[in-house]
């Protein structure tokens, strides 16, 4: 084939993956996002359903936007544990003709405000290995209280209070990374006099420990990325009985969102690999002080 017929071949290919495109964003009903929020709103409205990879993609975008936004291509996609090319595949179904375009997004979110204590390595010399690991989930913990307090959704809070506190008896679920969490919470609701039921699945009995769970039950489940845990299944199980049903959970495609009465968001961050556990702790905490004082307990 002549190089003209060749740039003639291409050009038509270019034409027809932007047509392609076009039709996708017009299939979902919504225009190319043009900020951060307006890509948020996107990922949240339920209108986008993504095959396993991509999804794996958009929960690692909404959890760690500044990691996207200051992040080489490269980088971006060994945190996300995808191709690189599956980040350009991403940005191309939101309209833009690759990754670095669609990072500006993410750029413009972060602009002009502090970076993250995200547990980077510190400039001065530290005496030991631990103690550089401590002061790395030190920051990493202070990340993660303070995208509390920055953004935290009182009005549902307070539903999951009210909820909880109206139940004759809480189920508490949560499985591995969550279950430190769970565990904890229902000592706490004890130690407060207040009914509860820690699904612990031992001897694999998960199923049967949520088989009395009725409508005037409540579950308080907690569940993080990537939700392959037994957590969805038992939630399900309580949904079908009519149980009241408030989550803890990291992002909007967590697959107890759509069986939840009510639900807050709370992203960890990481350092090492380790992942910090003390916002997840501080919300549950102030749910059982919430609904301790509520009950008069």
């Amino acid at each position: 084939m002549s190089g003209a017929g060749k740039s003639s071949g291409r050009s038509l290919s270019d034409e027809a993956a932007t047509r392609k495109r076009g039709r996708s964003l017009a299939a979902l009903g919504y225009i190319q996002p043009q900020t951060y929020e307006e890509l948020r709103a996107v990922l949240s409205s339920g209108t986008v359903h993504f095959p396993k990879r991509l999804r794996q993609v958009a929960i690692f975008m909404w959890q760690h936007p500044s990691d996207v936004a200051l992040g080489t291509i490269a980088q971006v996609a060994a945190q996300a544990g995808v191709q690189p090319s599956t980040l350009v595949r991403f940005a191309q179904i939101f309209g833009y003709s690759g990754f670095s375009d669609f990072q500006g997004l993410f750029k413009e979110h972060v602009k002009g405000s502090w970076p993250e204590a995200r547990g980077e390595p510190r400039t001065e010399a530290e005496p030991n290995a631990a103690m550089h690991f401590l002061h790395g989930m030190v920051g990493a913990s202070q990340a993660s209280l303070g995208r509390i307090e920055a953004g935290f959704d009182v009005e549902r809070f307070e539903k999951m209070v009210t909820l909880l506190a109206a139940a004759d008896l809480i189920y508490v679920i949560g499985s591995k990374r969550a279950f430190p969490v769970t565990a904890y919470l229902s000592l706490t609701l004890s130690q407060q006099g207040v009914r509860n039921v820690l699904v612990d699945n031992v001897g694999s009995s998960a199923l049967d420990q949520v088989g009395c769970i009725g409508d005037r039950d409540a579950v308080l489940a907690v569940s993080f990325s990537p939700y392959n845990s037994i957590t969805p299944d038992l939630v399900a199980v309580a949904h079908e009985r009519k149980a009241r049903i408030v989550t803890i959970t990291d992002s909007t495609f967590s697959p107890l969102i759509p069986l939840s009465d009510s639900w807050l968001e709370v992203v960890e961050s990481d350092f090492a690999g380790f992942r910090s556990l003390a916002a997840s702790l501080a919300v549950g905490m102030a749910l059982v002080q919430g609904v301790a004082a509520r009950r008069g307990t």
